[in-house]
């Protein structure tokens, strides 16, 4: 390791002594040696006598001790410091090409290893440093899961979280201290997991029932209006819902409202579509708010219903990037509007001409929507069964050099 240069090295568990050769070079070469509580612990009996700084909450202090240092430094991080790790910040501070990092297994590694189940086709979520709500909306989502926990965001409350989803996780393991001699792997389900008293730095690893394996996942929008509980037939027809889908060019995250939502399908095909998506539903009526929540359960996403009336219930959620209008007048439309986060987009479907064309003025675009549906005959023929036109209209259009407001989501 040449000086200036920043040596990153990754231990499994309290185990020093079994880093490979040019690890064990690096950490004898450097005259600063700096890492958590129980990271320094693990390096006692090393021949060496590096000054040493322990990093407690504020990482600051330690990075300028390392930038003012003439020698070698070291910094030491449980596992793997490239992932969810140290090196993020060490790279922002000095540059990735001043880094020489020498990684251990990560502790979601050691997890799956303690299972016996591969983890190539796991979601991995940290809940450090991120609320525990976006952390347990993104896990609820997928059917093999690891969530990195924090003493801000345990495991338990984790459990209380996916469980309040309606998550289908059938297994829960929590792991903790990995590589150390009080090592612990427990397997509960997820009201156990909500009820346990855990170690809060742990990795959760959730799995959804039936054999291992990769999850099958279609890209579809657009669902068949009956895999949808609905009243009386007050659901956005499939066709259109496509067309809203598409104009709301979805971002892979942000905040997206559904205003009027009904049974929620458009909020409940956003949400398949961009698992990192917070969607919210607002809806008027608590019986549709109660079929929105079990529309939601029944397609495993996560959407969070809210009941109440707009414009007055807006007030309480969190600003979007998206929103589609589905019911109310051009009084709840500027209200959406006027909480839209820069860029952001809007997509509201009418009726009716005169408010279609007074939504069109506000947002810039409109389209009708004709549709007819084919009716099979008695002989064996169709014949084309004409719905009442739906108008759809949508804005405000990007400024100049704006690609719309968001990634489009490939997930």
């Amino acid at each position: 390791m040449a000086e200036g240069r920043v040596a990153v090295v990754g231990l499994a568990g309290d185990r020093a002594w079994s880093l490979a050769p040019p690890a064990l070079e690096a950490l004898s070469r450097a005259s600063l040696v700096a890492g958590g509580p129980e990271c320094l612990r693990a390096l006692r009996g090393l021949e060496h006598s590096p000054t040493v700084l322990t990093i407690g909450g504020d990482l600051a202090p330690v990075l300028d001790a390392i930038a003012g240092h003439r020698g070698r430094a070291a910094v030491v991080a449980s596992g793997d410091p490239g992932f969810f790790g140290i090196v993020r910040a060490l790279g922002a501070r000095f540059g990735p090409d001043r880094l020489d990092v020498h990684p251990a297994p990560s502790s979601v590694a050691l997890a799956f290893a303690r299972l016996g189940l591969p983890w190539d086709d796991a979601l991995v979520v940290s809940a450090h440093g991120r609320p525990l709500e976006d952390a347990a909306r993104l896990a609820a989502a997928h059917p093999k899961v690891a969530v990195l926990t924090s003493p801000q965001a345990t495991p338990q409350a984790l459990g209380a979280a996916l469980l309040a989803l309606g998550a289908r996780h059938r297994r829960a393991t929590v792991c903790s201290r990995l590589g150390r001699p009080d090592e612990q792997v427990a397997a509960v389900d997820l009201a156990g997991l909500a009820a346990g008293a855990w170690d809060p730095r742990s990795v959760v690893v959730l799995l959804e029932g039936g054999p291992p394996g990769p999850a099958a996942r279609t890209l579809a929008w657009g669902l068949p209006d009956q895999v949808f509980a609905h009243r009386g037939g007050m659901v956005t027809k499939a066709e259109v819902r496509a067309i809203v889908l598409g104009k709301l060019e979805l971002p892979e995250e942000g905040v997206m409202w559904d205003v009027g939502a009904g049974c929620a399908s458009v909020a409940i095909e956003a949400a398949r579509l961009c698992p990192r998506l917070r969607v919210v539903a607002l809806e008027r009526r608590p019986d549709d708010a109660a079929r929105a929540r079990a529309n939601a359960a029944a397609h495993r996403v996560a959407v969070e219903v809210v009941a109440g009336e707009a414009p007055p219930a807006l007030e309480g959620l969190p600003p979007p990037d998206r929103a589609f209008v589905g019911g109310g007048g051009l009084e709840v439309l500027d209200s959406v509007l006027s909480h839209l986060r820069p860029g952001g987009r809007v997509v509201a479907t009418y009726a009716a001409l005169e408010r279609a064309a007074g939504a069109a003025s506000r947002l810039g675009e409109v389209v009708q929507v004709g549709l007819a549906r084919g009716r099979a005959l008695p002989d064996g023929g169709f014949r084309l069964a004409a719905e009442n036109p739906v108008f759809v209209a949508w804005g405000p259009p990007p400024q100049a050099g704006c690609c719309g407001g968001g990634t489009a989501c490939g997930s």
